[in-house]
């Protein structure tokens, strides 16, 4: 998806004992943004697209724990024509924590199963603009995809590692599992057990009018992105099942070999972004204000704002440093 991660796996004895082990939909924390709230169903443009969300004040949600910015509300240089570019230069993730937030392990713990199974590095953040910040929240949610600026990660105190492993999933690029396009080939959604107003968050990405992609070739019934089958039961009743009509049990242990499969795609051992290290990266504009950390395209190079000028990383199209010689100085146009 923009992004889904699943893997072609055989059921064998093995995987059927593997199932038998997680934990289920109903003993784990359904990660959703405001639990004891229900907002108000309203059409949004996101990426050029009439999508549906749920409106909790002044916030837009989608899927029950991902927040997303309408298009009208971005910065004009913000937008972006696929969320499959935003992803984290260079595999780098900024983040900081919030003083206050409870259990704070379960954040640097979730961190490092996502380091010790990825090529995905964490740093914690100085100055840096674009950053993940892990705070204290109603519920468990975030944002999908790097957005340019500040991201929260909202914990509740019933947020658990494995909930907040599934966060960390959004936040670097991944839709939920069951969002699909292919999902109706391993799947049946039960509608008719689902809660009032809930039943928007069960549609695929094709449904709802976004960009998606699908980085492996079937759905996971291991993957740490995937509703169990009972979530926003409305009546005790299972909201999604095999296509045999059994329930099967989600988990919240881990990335799963499908989840670790697709994001190997989306960032690679080179530096993540295939070769270029100018994917996602907005050109440099006269009439934009930057701050530290933020990086801009400039005449086929890319550069980073710092506290004393711009420094040039390195040229578009290659994962390259770029050398000292003849080549253009975005310090002597830019005033800002």
């Amino acid at each position: 998806m923009t992004f889904t991660s699943c893997e072609d796996e055989q059921l064998d004895n093995s995987q059927e004992q593997l199932d038998n082990q997680l934990v289920t939909g109903k003993d784990f924390l359904q990660e959703v943004a405001y639990p004891d709230t229900t907002g108000k169903l309203v059409t949004i443009q996101l990426n050029g697209e009439s999508v549906e969300v749920e409106k909790i004040g002044d916030e837009y949600i989608m899927q029950g724990d991902m927040h997303v910015i309408p298009d009208d509300m971005l910065p004009k240089d913000a937008k972006s024509t696929g969320r499959t570019t935003r992803r984290w230069p260079n595999n780098t993730v900024y983040y900081d924590i919030q003083s206050s937030l409870p259990n704070q392990a379960r954040v640097t713990n979730a961190i490092a199963h996502w380091e010790a199974n990825t090529d995905l590095t964490f740093v914690r953040r100085t100055n840096q603009t674009a950053y993940i910040y892990f705070r204290t929240g109603s519920g468990c949610s975030s944002s999908v995809g790097r957005t340019g600026g500040r991201q929260n990660i909202n914990l509740a105190n019933g947020c658990s590692t494995g909930n907040t492993i599934h966060e960390i999933g959004h936040a670097v690029g991944l839709w939920h599992e069951q969002s699909r396009k292919d999902r109706d080939q391993y799947i049946t959604i039960n509608f008719q057990n689902i809660q009032s107003n809930r039943a928007f968050n069960f549609q695929t990405y094709v449904q709802q009018g976004i960009d998606g992609d699908e980085y492996t070739n079937a759905l996971d019934f291991n993957s740490i992105m995937l509703y169990g089958s009972f979530a926003f039961s409305a009546n005790g009743q299972p909201t999604i099942v095999r296509k045999n009509g059994s329930t099967y049990n989600a988990q919240r242990n881990g990335l799963s070999a499908g989840d670790i499969s697709g994001i190997s795609v989306m960032y690679p051992g080179n530096g993540g972004g295939g070769n270029d290290i100018c994917e996602g990266v907005a050109p440099w504009s006269s009439s934009q204000s930057y701050q530290p950390g933020d990086r801009v395209t400039y005449r086929g190079y890319l550069f980073e704002r710092t506290t004393s000028g711009w420094t040039r990383i390195g040229q578009c199209g290659t994962s390259k440093s770029a050398s000292t010689q003849d080549l253009p100085d975005l310090n002597d146009v830019a005033k800002n």
